[in-house]
């Protein structure tokens, strides 16, 4: 599938005001425009978009033709899948700094479908753009297969951690990767029963039951409706128990 070219302009004396706020982002470093410097940023940022969805809102549907990818900037997003008795799976998450919707850069439709859990900020780049400037940058090609190697490896560890084991541990595990995208706030993202069943591969019941009783250790410290305080040194310490069995 042939894309088309998407006219890059010169850069003018000053910087347009969403390449200034590139290279001001949170998730600059890691993001995959990180890469370009001031000069590249400016022959880009009329194509690049800022956008906004709120918890449980999709951001791309699955079976829809795939025309941009997007960096997540803030925000949690979750991606589902139905099997054929109609059944929901959540198959992985992505938070700041992620590359998501990776399919439109080989002309494919989205595989999934990408939801908000939280407020999520995004930056919309057109999927051509990403492949023409990948031709004239060469440590933009490079940032790319990193990405494409990142979303592999998240995804065997997600089959891994996630899918098998008792059910406590994976349900800590899952704790410790929302965790992982607010390294420095205990205050955490906390799915409902029902996503975590979707997740994890059980039954709301189990999930709940689960859910209370690291409530109980105080593990978790409960914050309605969709967030909890997690106290990571007791998190920790349940997890190494459970690695123990």
């Amino acid at each position: 599938m042939l894309m088309k070219t998407i006219p890059l302009h010169l850069p003018a004396e000053a910087l347009h005001p969403q390449a200034t706020a590139c290279l001001s982002c949170e998730v600059r470093g890691n993001a995959l425009f990180g890469v370009l410097d001031e000069h590249a940023l400016g022959r880009v940022h009329a194509h690049i978009a800022s956008q906004e969805a709120l918890g449980d809102q999709a951001i791309y549907t699955a079976g829809r033709p795939g025309s941009a990818v997007y960096t997540v900037r803030r925000g949690i997003v979750r991606f589902e899948r139905f099997t054929e008795g109609g059944a929901r799976r959540i198959v992985r998450l992505a938070g700041p700094g992620d590359l998501i919707g990776q399919e439109a850069l080989l002309g494919r439709p989205y595989a999934e479908e990408a939801v908000a859990c939280t407020t999520v900020h995004l930056c919309r780049i057109p999927a051509a753009l990403v492949m023409q400037m990948s031709h004239l940058e060469a440590q933009l090609y490079g940032a790319l297969l990193v990405r494409w190697q990142k979303a592999l490896e998240h995804a065997e560890d997600w089959v891994t951690d996630l899918t098998t084991g008792l059910a406590r541990r994976r349900l800590l595990k899952l704790l410790g990767r929302i965790a992982g995208f607010e390294p420095t706030s205990d205050l955490i993202w906390l799915p409902r029963r029902e996503e975590i069943g979707a997740m994890l591969d059980m039954s709301m019941e189990t999930a709940s039951r689960l859910v209370s009783g690291l409530k109980r250790e105080g593990v978790l410290e409960l914050m309605p409706p969709s967030h909890a305080r997690m106290h990571r040194g007791r998190w920790r310490q349940a997890l190494e128990e459970m690695d123990t069995y």
